[in-house]
């Protein structure tokens, strides 16, 4: 009983983020939750069971989720999403065979910081603009403007206020924070509508979603596991430090690295965002000390049980553009920040030729919108940006750029 409790707790902490993934790109929040509770489950068989750690929706696949969606449905988004947990599957597979070196070699700091940054950076117009209650394109008002920066401002503040001072679990819970002050916000100004809660039922059926398999849609995913892949390593390496065990040598990196790309495939095959490590639960594991796994399990049951309920989906729903369009102002900018503090931490040398090149060809290339195409085939924001970064970083001479580029001071 004690391990089902803290089990909801887990739940608790991962909820918000959990479902701002779905409520931002139009995906059942619903779903979302059954498809947490499935992957999570599904990486603990893959893992047996050993890492104390849950999965959920991945922000990193806002951004390509939403395109994907506009471009080919939702469908065939799912089904490039599938490819895409497939890809670290493989990854799992040559790390078990050639060590996890490779990957080091293939996606150094270099190239995993400017990805994370366009990953960031290329959402932000999306931000500003639902927090001044527009839609993500900016081509709509759907909420008015005055009222709109109003409860952004509230709903950003208050996650930031969270982030900063506060203490124990509540440190965990900024973005439900923000979600909370934001939606009592809006009640105020009156701009919620509660008529899709009455209407639902208490108790229906998540509405699930076949994959499609469009080879579009799946060269557009691949490129995009590159970054989360990157940064479940870092995920892993947290969990152990915070328990005191190496769980890249037991269960072994390629175990859990093919466990979140498996979670991934489950949660697509239903059209769910796919999943990856919440760091979020980590740090309520170092509070709590609930090293247990099982403690995961009931997590995953108890959010299994949640996608059921019909008024919490509604409800959820009802949640205004300006209330997300405030939190993600902070998130979409502090994933930018991860990239850039990726370059800081590795220490790579921006006066070297090579390194300016590759991170600024990446960057402009991802968030100005650069695609290329040949016939129907076609890349553009993160994956093609992510292709370029692994391309130049192979193809340039490791031993050039070693002149330091002349700075202003040596000019004058």
């Amino acid at each position: 009983m004690k391990n089902a409790i803290l089990g909801v707790q887990m739940l608790f902490v991962a909820f918000g983020a959990l479902v701002l993934v779905p409520l931002l790109t139009g995906l059942d929040p619903n779903v979302a939750l059954f498809g947490a509770g499935i992957g999570t489950l599904l990486f603990q068989v893959v893992t047996r069971r050993t890492v104390p750690i849950f999965l959920a929706s991945s922000f990193a696949f806002i951004a390509p989720v939403l395109y994907g969606i506009q471009t080919w449905g939702l469908a065939s988004t799912m089904g490039g999403l599938i490819a895409a947990g497939f890809v670290y599957v493989i990854l799992g597979t040559l790390i078990k065979l050639r060590g996890a070196g490779f990957i080091h070699r293939l996606l150094p700091p270099v190239v995993i910081g400017p990805i994370i940054m366009v990953i960031g950076l290329g959402l932000a117009p999306t931000a500003v603009n639902m927090a001044m209650g527009k839609s993500g394109d900016g081509s709509a008002q759907l909420v008015n403007a005055d009222f709109s920066i109003w409860i952004a401002l509230a709903s950003l503040l208050t996650t930031i206020f969270i982030s900063v001072f506060s203490k124990g679990i509540f440190k965990l819970l900024p973005i439900f924070g923000g979600i909370i002050v934001g939606y009592s916000l809006s009640l105020l100004f009156g701009i919620v509508n509660f008529d899709a809660v009455h209407q639902a039922a208490w108790f229906v059926m998540p509405n699930f979603t076949a994959p499609e398999f469009n080879i579009n849609a799946i060269l557009f995913m691949i490129p995009v596991a590159i970054a989360p892949a990157i940064e479940h390593v870092g995920d892993i390496l947290s969990i152990s430090s915070v328990t005191g065990k190496d769980y890249l040598k037991k269960p072994g990196l390629h175990r859990t690295i093919a466990g979140d790309g498996v979670a991934t495939m489950a949660a697509a095959m239903v059209g769910a965002p796919p999943n990856t490590t919440y760091s979020e639960v980590t740090g309520a594991v170092m509070l709590t000390k609930s090293f247990n796994p099982v403690i995961m399990t009931w997590a995953a049951i108890a959010a299994i049980v949640l996608a059921w309920v019909g008024k919490l989906g509604a409800l959820l729903q009802t949640i205004p553009l300006p209330v997300m369009g405030g939190i993600m102002i902070l998130l979409f900018g502090s994933i930018a920040a991860v990239g850039l503090n990726t370059l800081i931490k590795n220490q790579v040398d921006l006066h070297k030729s090579r390194n300016l090149v590759i991170v600024g060809v990446t960057l402009v290339f991802g968030i100005g919108g650069m695609a290329f195409g040949i016939g129907e085939f076609n890349l553009q924001g993160i994956s093609l940006c992510g292709i370029v970064a692994i391309i130049l970083n192979l193809v340039l001479p490791k031993d050039i750029g070693d002149n330091h580029i002349v700075d202003n001071a040596q000019i004058e």
